[in-house]
């Protein structure tokens, strides 16, 4: 369990992520940062998990749909402790388990993904065989807001809500920013909480990096009988380095050396 604030580990996270993408000369940097602040919360302090051991059979599941942002997975992982900061090094190298999208080969990862819309259904999956086995841990799937234009997400949410799994978490990091454009432009999903109350799921929406407010939607679950929790957190793509926010280019670039140099002092100076 990561002993610092919250803060700290969000900090911690995406100067990992920065230096991962920089030396691989990797891509999805943008959306890593987007979605720091939410895995800072999870790993910080709401997730129960032990670092010592990956199959704790107590322990939460959390599933990253998102798959392209593993770079943050990866480095709340590693500053959570399951396995070597140093680690991080090997992402993206020849014969590395530290894939350019999350791998199950990577301690603490629960499901390779990449392929967007397969988290989802395979975390409502996880949900099913909780309630059905009678056992109290809790399932988390972080996706895209874009990723929500794939069906097999809604034949999920409509899954989920019939079968009662209030188990389930399901997390949009709602930057509006996806490949080249904005996701509006692309396919346009609003009104989504309409949508998403429409398919039975509770709903609320937060900023997505506020620490208080994504901690307190969470704990909300409590109060979420016989109802699948959905929580849209509102996000900026990139957030945390200037150059970065907003900008729909740094879904695919990494930084040069300069640019790290600059992004690396913002994050650290914030």
């Amino acid at each position: 369990m990561y002993k610092g604030t919250t803060k700290d580990l969000a900090k911690a996270i995406r100067l990992s992520s920065l230096q991962m993408v920089h030396k691989a000369r990797a891509s999805h940097i943008g959306s890593a940062l987007s979605i720091a602040d939410i895995l800072a919360v999870l790993y910080g302090g709401v997730l129960h998990y032990n670092p010592n051991n990956k199959n704790y059979h107590e322990r939460d599941r959390f599933i990253l749909s998102k798959g392209h942002a593993c770079v943050a997975l990866y480095s709340a992982l590693a500053h959570s402790g399951y396995f070597g900061v140093k680690d991080l090094q090997f992402f993206g190298h020849d014969n590395s388990v530290f894939m350019n999208h999350a791998s199950h080969e990577v301690p603490g990862v629960e499901f390779s993904t990449g392929s967007l819309g397969h988290g989802l259904p395979f975390g409502v999956g996880k949900a099913l065989a909780s309630k059905i086995s009678r056992e109290e841990w809790r399932t988390f799937v972080l996706l895209s807001d874009g990723e929500l234009q794939e069906g097999s997400n809604w034949e999920a949410m409509l899954f989920a809500s019939h079968h009662k799994l209030d188990s389930l978490i399901a997390i949009i990091d709602y930057n509006n920013l996806q490949s080249l454009s904005t996701v509006d432009r692309t396919i346009a999903i609003e009104p989504l909480t309409d949508k998403l109350e429409a398919f039975g799921w509770n709903v609320i929406t937060v900023n997505g990096h506020d620490h208080n407010a994504l901690k307190k939607a969470i704990l909300m679950k409590q109060k979420c009988i016989k109802k699948p929790l959905f929580i849209l957190a509102r996000t900026v793509k990139g957030k945390g380095v200037s150059f970065m926010e907003n900008k729909v280019e740094w879904h695919y670039k990494s930084p040069s050396d300069e640019e790290l140099k600059q992004a690396s002092w913002e994050v650290e100076h914030a």
